[in-house]
């Protein structure tokens, strides 16, 4: 056989494990956690919308 040949009777017959019987999957509640989430900003409402009136002024010289 040379390079990149196969044997064809290999492809023929090919057993697949298809017994899902034991098989329990993954739980979705399992990693469920309950809690709170807080957030401290540094910078003001007006430095914020600043920032973000100039990311968008790049954004449009660069298009």
């Amino acid at each position: 056989m040379g390079f990149g040949s196969y044997d064809e009777s290999e492809q023929d017959n090919q057993d697949y494990d298809t017994d899902f019987e034991d098989d329990d999957g993954v739980s979705t509640s399992e990693n469920t956690h309950d809690g709170d989430v807080e957030y401290e900003f540094s910078a003001s409402n007006d430095e914020l919308l600043d920032k973000l009136k100039h990311i968008k002024e790049d954004e449009d010289e660069n298009t």
